[in-house]
C-alpha cells in the first residue's frame, strides 16, 4: 500500500486524537469529579463517557475561558493548597477531543473517570468517620423560584465537656441547591433565640455579634472543598452549650427542595499549643454610586510583630470585581498575597498557602477592592443600578480581606490581637451606625453597637444605645443588665446597681448580673455582699472564669483573710487558670495574688511572671509588675 507523505502526517495526527477513556477521564477525576458526580453540587455528572459526551461542548467552552474548574486567584499567586488549574496543554487536549467528535477510545483504556482513583461518593465522609455528627433537626424548604436565599441555621452541639476540634466537614444536605456555607460558633443563647423567633428552620437577616469564628480560624465550605485536618497543636476549643451558626447560600433550581445540612466534627485528645490570629482589612463606609463602574476602597495595617501568613480569604458581594492584597516589607520589598481580577460572589474560597509566608514586624499589609455598579456588570443585582452601601445582606456591599497568621510567641499573639482589635472595632462602629440609620428600631443592632462603643472607650454612646434598646424591647433582664453595664463604666454606680437589681427581679438566675453587681458592691466597700453575688454567679455558671476570678480576688486581697478564705481563694483561682489553659493574664494575676495570700511566694512570682509574658505592654502589666515586686519581698497584695 502506497501512502503519501501528507497522508502519513494526517494518519499520524489521527493517532494522536485524545479519547475520553485515555485522556479526558483522568482530568475529570482530578479536577471535576468532586462536584460533577451523581448527587454532587454541579448540575450534571461527567464521570461516565455518556455524560461527558452529552456535555462536551459546554466543557470545551468553560475550560477554554477558564471559568471551570473554578479557581479565581491569579495563577501566579501562592502556591495555595488545592491550586491545580488546568494547564494550557490540558485545555488544548479537551478542545481537540471535542473537535474530534468526543471519541470514547478503546475498551482497553481506562473505563471511566472512576479509575484509577475512585470518585468519592456523596454518602461518604471524606475525612473519615467523624467523632460527632450534628444535623439540622428539621429540613428547610427552599422555594422553587426567585432570588438566591441566605439562611442562618443554628445547630446545637451535644458535647458535655470541652473538646478540641482538628477538623470539620460540612455536608450540604442538598448539593443541587446549596452553593456555599460559612460556619461560626456562638457560646451564648443569642443566635438560638433568633432562630426560635422564626417559625421556619433558621432565620434571615444579620448574624449575631456573639457568633464568631473560633480564635483565628476560618470555617466554611464551597463545593468540592474539604479543609484537611489541622495539626493537633492548632486545634480549636469547643465548649459545652455551644451552637454552630451556619450561614448557607442557596440557589433555587425551579422546584421546591429540602435542605438539611449536617456537620462532622473531628476531635483532638489534647488542647492546642498554638493559636492563629485573624487580621481583617476592610471598610464599612462603602457607598457606591449608581452607575459607577470603578469605585475603589483601600485599607492598610502595619504589623507590630513578626508573623507567618497561613491563609487569606477575600470577601465582597455582587458588585466586587477586583481585589488585591499585598505586603510591603520594611526593606521596600513587595509581596503579593492574593489577586483576583474577576471576583465572583458565587465562588468564594479560603486560599491556604502551601508554605506560610513570613512577614517581619513593620510590614504594611494593604488591600484594594474595585467595584462595578454599572449596568455593564452582569452580576449586578440591581438593574437599573442603585446606590449600594455597606451592609451584611447580599444586596448590600462589603469589602474585606481576612488574613490568618501565626505569631512567634503567645506574647506576640496577645499584642497583635489587642492592637489590631482597636482598629477593627473602630471600623465596625461605622458599619453598625450605617445599619442603625436604616433600621432604627432594631434593638439587636443597637445592643451590638453599644458593646463596640464600650470597647473603644465611649461609654456615653453605649448608654444612649442601650437606653433606646430598652425602650424598644421593654423590660427584659438582658436590657436592664446591658444598661447597667454601660452605666457602671461611666461611673454612675448607683444607677447601675438599680439596673442590675431590676434585671435580677425579672430573672434571678441571670449569672452575669449577679457577677457584675458583685463588682460594684466590692468597689463600694461591701465585700461580704459582693462575695454573695459572686458565689451565686458561680453556682449558676460553674465554669464562669470571671466569677471565679472575682471570688478569689475578693478573698485573697481582703485585709485579714481567714485560712478558709485563703484556701477558697487558691481553689477558685486555680480553677479559673485551668479553664483558660493558663493562657489568660488576668487569671494568672489573680492566681498569683491567691498564692501570695497563702504565703506561697515562689509560686506567686511564677504566676505573675507568666502573666507578664502574655502582655508585656498592656496597662495591666504595670500593675502586675508592682505586685510582683511585693511577692519578691514576701508581701501580699491588699
Amino acid at each position: 500500500m502506497f501512502v503519501t507523505f501528507g497522508a502519513a502526517l494526517m494518519f499520524g495526527a489521527a493517532l494522536q486524537v485524545p479519547t475520553y477513556n485515555k485522556d479526558i477521564a483522568p482530568l475529570v477525576t482530578e479536577r471535576c469529579a468532586m462536584c460533577h458526580a451523581p448527587g454532587g453540587s454541579a448540575p450534571f455528572s461527567l464521570i461516565s463517557y455518556a455524560d461527558a459526551k452529552r456535555h462536551a461542548m459546554e466543557v470545551a467552552a468553560v475550560t477554554r475561558k477558564r471559568i471551570m474548574p473554578p479557581w479565581k486567584a491569579d495563577p501566579d499567586n501562592g502556591p495555595f493548597v488545592g491550586q491545580h488549574p488546568l494547564t494550557d496543554a490540558e485545555i488544548d487536549r479537551i478542545q481537540q477531543w471535542v473537535a474530534a467528535g468526543a471519541p470514547r477510545g478503546d475498551d482497553g483504556d481506562e473505563a471511566d473517570a472512576r479509575s484509577p482513583t475512585p470518585t468519592p461518593r456523596v454518602s461518604e465522609w471524606r475525612l473519615g468517620p467523624p467523632d460527632l455528627i450534628v444535623t439540622l433537626p428539621q429540613p428547610y424548604s427552599l422555594q422553587a423560584d426567585g432570588a438566591d436565599v441566605f439562611r442562618i441555621f443554628v445547630i446545637p452541639v451535644s458535647v458535655t465537656r470541652t473538646r478540641f476540634v482538628r477538623g470539620l466537614e460540612f455536608r450540604p444536605g442538598n448539593p443541587k441547591v446549596v452553593h456555599h456555607a460559612n460556619i461560626r460558633i456562638d457560646k451564648t443563647a443569642t443566635s438560638r433565640a433568633l432562630d426560635e423567633a422564626d417559625p421556619r428552620p433558621g432565620y434571615s437577616g444579620l448574624i449575631a455579634r456573639s457568633a464568631n469564628y473560633p480564635d483565628g480560624h476560618f470555617l466554611g465550605w464551597t463545593p468540592g472543598q474539604v479543609a484537611p485536618l489541622l495539626p493537633k497543636d492548632l486545634s480549636w476549643r469547643l465548649d459545652p452549650h455551644t451552637d454552630l451558626v451556619v450561614e448557607v447560600h442557596m440557589q433555587p433550581n425551579g422546584r421546591s427542595e429540602d435542605v438539611k445540612p449536617s456537620i462532622g466534627l473531628y476531635f483532638s485528645d489534647a488542647p492546642p499549643t498554638r493559636t492563629p490570629a485573624m487580621v481583617r482589612l476592610g471598610r464599612q463606609n462603602i457607598d457606591v454610586p449608581a452607575g459607577d463602574p470603578h469605585y475603589v476602597i483601600t485599607d492598610s495595617y502595619v504589623l507590630p510583630v513578626d508573623v507567618d501568613v497561613e491563609a487569606v480569604q477575600p470577601h465582597a458581594h455582587y458588585r466586587g470585581r477586583d481585589v488585591v492584597g499585598e505586603a510591603m516589607l520594611p526593606d521596600g520589598t513587595k509581596q503579593r498575597l492574593i489577586h483576583i481580577a474577576d471576583w465572583d460572589f458565587r465562588w468564594q474560597h479560603v486560599f491556604r498557602f502551601e508554605r506560610p509566608v513570613h512577614l517581619p514586624r513593620g510590614t504594611t499589609l494593604t488591600m484594594r477592592w474595585v467595584y462595578d455598579n454599572s449596568p455593564d456588570n452582569p452580576r449586578n443585582p440591581e438593574q437599573p443600578p442603585k446606590r449600594a452601601r455597606w451592609g451584611q445582606r447580599s444586596s448590600d456591599e462589603m469589602g474585606d480581606l481576612w488574613i490568618q497568621v501565626l505569631t512567634r510567641s503567645d506574647a506576640d499573639l496577645v499584642r497583635l490581637t489587642r492592637e489590631f482589635r482597636a482598629k477593627a472595632v473602630a471600623e465596625d462602629v461605622n458599619g453598625y451606625e450605617a445599619e442603625i440609620a436604616r433600621h432604627p428600631d432594631d434593638a439587636g443592632l443597637r445592643d451590638d453597637a453599644a458593646l463596640l462603643y464600650l470597647e473603644i472607650g465611649r461609654p456615653d454612646a453605649a448608654v444612649a444605645h442601650f437606653q433606646k434598646s430598652l425602650e424598644i424591647k421593654g423590660r427584659t433582664a438582658a436590657a436592664h443588665y446591658n444598661l447597667g453595664t454601660a452605666l457602671s463604666v461611666t461611673g454612675r454606680l448607683e444607677e447601675a446597681v438599680q439596673q442590675y437589681r431590676q434585671s435580677l427581679q425579672i430573672d434571678p438566675k441571670y449569672a452575669n448580673a449577679h457577677n457584675n453587681l458583685g463588682s460594684i458592691l466590692l468597689a463600694q466597700g461591701k465585700r461580704a455582699e459582693a462575695l454573695r453575688e459572686y458565689r451565686e454567679a458561680v453556682r449558676l455558671q460553674p465554669e464562669s472564669v470571671s466569677g471565679l476570678e472575682n471570688i478569689s480576688w475578693a478573698l485573697a486581697t481582703a485585709p485579714n483573710p481567714s485560712p478558709r478564705d485563703v484556701a477558697d481563694a487558691v481553689d477558685a483561682a486555680e480553677r479559673a487558670a485551668a479553664l483558660t489553659s493558663r493562657r489568660d493574664a488576668r487569671a494568672l494575676d489573680v492566681l498569683a495574688a491567691a498564692y501570695a495570700a497563702a504565703g506561697d511566694f515562689p509560686r506567686a512570682e511564677d504566676a505573675a511572671a507568666a502573666a507578664l509574658r502574655l502582655l508585656p505592654a498592656e496597662p495591666l502589666a504595670s500593675e502586675i509588675r508592682q505586685r510582683l515586686e511585693l511577692y519578691r519581698q514576701r508581701r501580699q497584695y491588699k
